[in-house]
């Protein structure tokens, strides 16, 4: 039997079901994300338009370092999350070699359902799947703040072409806010994450927690209290 059909065999329609719900809302939450949902300003557009004023301000400064602070504190919070998806994967390839005393604790639970240890193990390889598509997010989120750190490197004399200077702040914005997708992808991935621990226990679950985690990101995203935060600060400046 090739891994193809135990993936199939194993799994039961309620958790193709789950499964499925699961993948559509992770690629539909990156679909309106980044394209927007009925004209509705994203925290993602905000902060994109309070990095052009970054990159504004740093055109004109003489000392930079604060800049330069600035970046670092970033990267090192990259950091930190690409060496904590190293460790999480760690973890979860040792699960797999303790999977009798995992089946045990979850069968306790009152309202976990009888698993099969070949379709824990499916389910737990498709949790390190996700920590891996984290920690690709965040060690590319950790190059791009490295571009950016070049970019900031190669900053023209304030008395440029103001074209110029307005062309430099542009791109020096785009990869700062690239470079910050990435970053909130891979936590997006920890979020998912935490979904495919509740198919662990059961399908139902698992949809629950899907939806909830859904639900709580779309509303950090399009109606946070930071985000009517920055919506008047913007609207002050106009």
């Amino acid at each position: 039997m090739n891994f193809v059909t135990l993936f199939l065999a194993k799994f039961t329609w309620l958790d193709w079901t789950g499964l499925i719900w699961f993948m559509i809302c992770w690629a539909g939450y990156e679909r309106i994300v980044d394209r927007g949902w009925r004209g509705r300003i994203t925290l993602l557009e905000e902060t994109h338009r309070l990095r052009l004023g970054w990159a504004k301000q740093m055109l004109v400064r003489e000392n930079r370092i604060v800049d330069a602070a600035l970046v670092g504190n970033l990267v090192n919070s990259v950091s930190f999350y690409a060496n904590t998806s190293i460790y999480i994967i760690a973890g979860l390839f040792a699960t797999l070699g303790a999977l009798d005393r995992f089946i045990e604790t979850a069968a306790e639970l009152p309202f976990a359902h009888a698993i099969s240890r070949e379709a824990l193990e499916l389910k737990l390889l498709m949790l390190i799947a996700v920590f891996v598509v984290a920690y690709f997010k965040f060690t590319w989120s950790l190059r791009e703040f490295n571009v950016l750190s070049i970019i900031m490197g190669a900053v023209p004399p304030k008395e440029s072409d103001p074209e110029e200077l307005e062309l430099f702040a542009q791109r020096t914005a785009a990869v700062n806010t690239c470079a910050g997708d990435d970053f909130n992808r891979g936590i997006r991935a920890y979020y998912f994450g935490m979904a495919i621990l509740a198919w662990m226990i059961t399908p139902s679950l698992f949809m629950i927690a899907t939806t909830l985690i859904f639900i709580v990101l779309a509303r950090r995203e399009f109606d946070s209290e930071v985000l009517r935060a920055l919506r008047v600060q913007s609207q002050i400046k106009l």
